[in-house]
């Protein structure tokens, strides 16, 4: 199987997590449906249909911390134009602004492992993130956060199947983990989390996964069901 494999990367970044409210706080990675979005970015899928062409019945994706996992709260200015207007001072029941406390990851950097069964589609991302092009401007989370990108490789997988612990490099979801186990090393920083992996075209979440990081992003040692590889790559696994 053809994996492309780039980085994406920024100042800034925020994936609101689905349960807060008043003060979003935000994931320390991307979810697949965030990673679908910024591919449908780069080759110009329009924000109806991108869920739709990296489907996860078409499309794998795995992804990688290459940056530690650091994490800041910002107060962001939210304007009320509620009434089609805005003034700067309080005017009535008109307040000019509210400020959100938002939490955001700051300097991320990612390693995306993306592999399409459409050969159209994949040679088209291949080629636009070859050449350092997109269509719309890819964003870490929000618009107003942009994210930069850059090329690595094609790179030829194979699955392999319970051989063993493996040094795994992406983010691993635990269903891969069934009755096998994680050998937890010292100086190694891990982390559990919930993410939603599978939504529809109405942007409605149809599937959760609970997935283990290494904050720093470094790899962890497991046995797992199966798992892909590549010359170099270390053990992958995708979403």
């Amino acid at each position: 199987m053809k994996v492309l494999v780039f980085d994406i990367y920024g100042d800034l970044a925020h994936f609101r997590k689905f349960y807060t409210t008043s003060s979003p706080l935000t994931f320390p990675f991307p979810p697949p449906s965030t990673i679908k979005g910024m591919l449908g970015a780069i080759i110009g899928v329009d924000k109806k249909d991108y869920l739709r062409v990296f489907s996860s019945d078409h499309c794998k994706i795995g992804l990688q911390i290459l940056r530690p996992v650091k994490k800041i709260r910002l107060g962001l200015n939210h304007i009320n134009t509620k009434q089609n207007y805005w003034i700067p001072t309080k005017r009535g029941s008109h307040e000019a602004r509210t400020q959100i406390r938002t939490e955001f990851v700051k300097d991320p950097g990612y390693r995306l492992y993306v592999a399409h069964e459409d050969k159209v589609i994949f040679e088209d991302l291949v080629r636009k993130v070859k050449n350092h092009e997109a269509v719309f401007t890819p964003a870490l989370g929000l618009s107003e956060l942009l994210a930069d990108f850059q090329y690595q490789k094609v790179l030829e997988v194979e699955e392999r199947r319970k051989e063993g612990e493996a040094d795994l490099v992406t983010v691993i979801p635990l269903l891969y983990l069934e009755g096998l186990r994680i050998t937890f090393e010292k100086g190694k920083k891990y982390f559990k989390e919930r993410i939603p992996v599978r939504m529809n075209e109405e942007r409605v979440v149809e599937e959760y996964q609970e997935v283990i990081f290494e904050s720093e992003g470094k790899p962890i040692q497991a046995e797992t069901q199966k798992s892909w590889e590549g010359e170099g790559s270390g053990g992958l696994l995708f979403f």
